[in-house]
């Protein structure tokens, strides 16, 4: 079986646009409900008017976010039955049950308490109406966690094994499933990056309305909070990016390397290029700005311990290609006859290999009968596109630390009371709303497209996860969502721009009389 490349592109590029655009919504969804849960807990502590045509604004731009996210995320599932069956069949047991969990989560869960929050305004009580706030912002996090389960398991598939009686991955402990230290990194990183994200919306719609001179109150109010809290996740954000880093570095060794473009092992403790020029032809990086020490203290935690380069990443995916192979040969040989103890013990000792040996199935239709160039080709597949990573990375990172500037600087005037003072500050805040879009988006990539070649890490490449279509089927489905997803994004942006540009008062939840009401009473 010689592979499709066109199948396998185009079906990439279709759920890499899909996931790109549903993660759009995810992340603002995140963090637009904790600042909601913020401010209503204001109100009830405070009784004080203002706080509640808060959470009733920014609630309104929440709703149409989460159906928005609702809408995409559901058409990115049956991508996995269209366009990745082998794949579902071949780790859905384990990859469908967090995905199956989420997919409960989102719909049954978060949607009623979406109910109860907008319906639930003058039929219950102030207390109860906060909790359902708070449990819709926490049941908005569990929802993340459990489709991070199943995206870090892609990362690092613990818990589970090869069973040659059924072709299949299994799972052998979902406990380890579910405490994957992967996922426990990939969920504080992406959920404090959402709020970031959610801060960062807040502030920037509400300097626009101070630039303006409307809401004037309603917007300072509006800003302190999103200051403060974006302030908290932002600094969260580099802490917990750094131990996701960390992760990597021990799961995902050529991922790592990838980022950094380090072509060969270095001495321990490996430097940091700041700055430089992959070039992936003659594997170097031009013009490289190194900062030493850095990278290794970052990959290992340590000063004596190397952080192994590219070159002999390949050279050891070779080695673990020719133990693959022993690997398919032993399960072929089990599917001739399944009681064959010494194919049982060979697959034994080399199944952590078997997906190496899948690596082959792009360049020849049996592994067993692999060339040294075969091997060679295979082998070097596995460095995925460093440029790329490369950039990618540095610049989602300095979008961190500016992050880390900008909220410190808005606490800082939120302090001082002097929020609208100085009109490049406001033009600065909302010039950067989409930064935080950015970065995420980034962070998706360095993530995912650092992956490559694999599906899942060392078990399944996704060259073999792709159903069997022809690229003309796969080519009428994307355009089909291109279409979709673009009518979603006009009627996503027409909304936005709508409820902003009337804007609280617009919409009847602030009115002249609580304006104009002392700061004591609102």
């Amino acid at each position: 079986m010689i592979i499709d490349t066109d199948v396998v592109t185009l079906s990439r590029l279709q759920f890499a646009l899909t996931a790109l655009y549903h993660f759009l919504f995810v992340p603002l969804t995140l963090g637009l409900v904790w600042m909601l849960a913020i401010m209503e807990s204001v109100y009830v502590m405070t009784g004080r008017e203002v706080w509640k045509r808060m959470v009733q604004f920014w609630g309104v731009l929440f709703g149409i976010n989460f159906a928005m996210g609702v809408a995409t995320g559901v058409t990115m599932e049956f991508q996995f039955g269209m366009n990745w069956a082998y794949y579902s069949h071949y780790v859905g047991d384990i990859f469908g049950a967090p995905l199956a969990i989420e997919g409960l989560m989102a719909f049954f869960l978060e949607a009623t308490l979406v109910g109860v929050f907008f319906m639930g305004w003058d039929r219950i009580s102030r207390i109860k109406h906060l909790l359902v706030t708070w449990f819709l912002a926490l049941g908005t996090s569990l929802s993340a966690l459990w489709i991070l389960v199943a995206n870090a398991w892609m990362q690092n598939p613990v818990g589970a094994a090869f069973n040659p009686a059924t072709m299949r991955m299994e799972v052998t402990s979902f406990s380890a499933v579910l405490f994957n230290p992967v996922a426990q990194d990939k969920f504080v990183h992406t959920v404090s990056a959402g709020y970031v994200l959610g801060s960062m919306f807040v502030l920037s719609i509400s300097a626009w309305y101070l630039l303006r001179g409307r809401n004037v109150d309603f917007a300072k109010r509006s800003m302190t909070v999103a200051a403060s809290f974006g302030l908290a996740a932002a600094l969260s954000v580099v802490v917990l990016g750094d131990e996701s880093g960390y992760s990597v570095s021990l799961n995902q060794k050529m991922k790592m390397a990838a980022i950094e473009a380090m072509w060969h092992t270095e001495p321990a403790p490996a430097s940091f290029t700041l700055f430089g020029i992959p070039d992936v032809q003659q594997r170097t990086t031009h013009v490289a700005v190194k900062i030493p020490w850095v990278m290794g203290l970052i990959g290992t935690r340590s000063l004596d311990e190397t952080m192994p380069g590219i070159a002999e990443l390949v050279d050891a995916a070779k080695g673990r290609i020719g133990n693959g192979i022993q690997a398919y040969d032993a399960m072929l040989m089990l599917r001739q006859d399944k009681d064959n103890a010494q194919a049982k013990a060979t697959l034994a000792a080399h199944d952590q290999d078997l997906g190496y040996a899948l690596l082959l199935k792009k360049y020849v239709d049996d592994p067993r009968q692999a060339t040294p160039a075969d091997i060679q080709q295979a082998a070097d597949s596995t460095i995925p596109n460093v440029p790329v990573l490369f950039w990618a990375f540095r610049i989602m990172v300095g979008c961190g630390f500016y992050f880390i500037a900008l909220f410190a600087f808005s606490f800082w005037k939120a302090s001082r009371r002097q929020l609208d003072s100085q009109r490049w500050y406001l033009h600065l805040a909302l010039w950067s709303l989409p930064l935080p879009w950015v970065a995420i988006e980034l962070g998706w990539i360095v993530a995912e497209y650092g992956r490559q070649p694999w599906a899942i890490e060392g078990v399944l490449p996704t060259a073999l996860g792709v159903s069997s279509v022809s690229a003309g089927q796969v080519l009428t489905s994307l355009g089909g969502f291109v279409f979709f997803y673009t009518a979603l994004a006009i009627v996503d942006v027409f909304l936005m721009l709508k409820f902003v540009r009337k804007g609280p008062d617009g919409l009847g939840i602030w009115s002249p009389a609580i304006a104009a009401m002392p700061a004591g009473q609102h």
